[in-house]
């Protein structure tokens, strides 16, 4: 229902920022924004170091924000078997949609396959199963595998709320697809991947959601209220007309009822509809301080 209400609303769509050129040295393009957590990176690279695809056909890009340290650029030599290129912005720090735009950027990949520090690949025929899927159908913009919650021992009370979700914790894209739309908006503190998503939709580009290919990342817990006033101030201060803002207004407090209904998952919701709210109605009265999205 919300996507056939996005494509009846929204006939003309703001552009990302992304100023890029088209470079297909690679078959494939991993990129990755991160800051310290650098035994995190250690795991999803050694995940990429097990591929089964040839070394010399994916490229993978580190960006680590907040400009930089010097562990994080030893993981270059650490790896020194994977084509790794690192950088670490001087400016912008803290704005993933601006990080994005970075990473994209430097990728010399024809797929942009985005993930997370934390994300875990288990199959060690990811990458080539995922080229694949693109080689076998041109017609197709982007994959969208599917999600499963780690450390689920732990929080086994919470999954995710969907395991096919537009979210560059692991989602690959045909890179002439991200150019089309410029990227992501550069000033997007959190889910600036959601945004990007809500372009892609209307536009009618084509993506394949498929239980084949499979990642593992933490259940989303929300301890506070912090991400959802990010992304609230993010999505207050986007592109978009103030009618299109009202509906995303509505559809990132959808979850505040939950607050009354018992379960772990339904409070984290909430928690996050709570912060949305606060960052959204911040944003828009101009009382928002310095944000910080962790």
């Amino acid at each position: 229902m919300r996507e056939k209400i996005l494509k009846s609303i929204l006939k003309t769509c703001p552009e990302g920022d992304l100023k890029s050129h088209e470079n297909n040295q690679y078959r494939l393009s991993c990129v990755f924004i991160f800051f310290q957590r650098y035994h995190l990176m250690d795991n999803i690279l050694h995940c990429l170091n097990s591929q089964s695809l040839k070394k010399d056909k994916f490229q993978i890009v580190l960006v680590e924000d907040k400009g930089g340290s010097g562990e994080g650029a030893s993981l270059r030599q650490k790896f020194s078997g994977l084509n790794i290129d690192y950088f670490a912005p001087d400016h912008d720090w803290g704005k993933m949609g601006f990080m994005r735009n970075y990473g994209l950027s430097k990728a010399k990949g024809e797929i942009i396959l985005f993930l997370d520090d934390d994300t875990v690949l288990m199959d060690t025929d990811f990458l080539k199963n995922l080229i694949d899927f693109f080689a076998a159908d041109p017609s197709l913009d982007a994959v969208m595998p599917k999600g499963f919650a780690s450390q689920t021992l732990i929080m086994g009370q919470y999954e995710y709320h969907d395991p096919f979700f537009f979210t560059n914790r692991c989602m690959a894209y045909r890179k002439t697809c991200l150019l089309d739309l410029k990227g992501f908006d550069s000033n997007f503190i959190g889910q600036e991947d959601v945004e990007f998503a809500i372009r892609f939709t209307a536009k009618n580009y084509n993506v394949l959601k498929t239980p084949s290919l499979q990642y593992y990342h933490p259940p989303l817990v929300y301890e506070d209220t912090s991400k959802g006033h990010a992304v609230g101030a993010s999505f207050a201060g986007s592109k978009y007309n103030m009618i299109i803002k009202c509906f995303l207004f509505i559809n990132g407090i959808r979850w505040l009822p939950l607050y009354f209904l018992p379960g772990l998952k339904n409070k984290f919701m909430a928690r996050f509809a709570l912060g949305f709210l606060k960052g959204f109605v911040g944003k828009i009265f101009k009382k928002n301080k310095k944000i910080d999205y962790q």
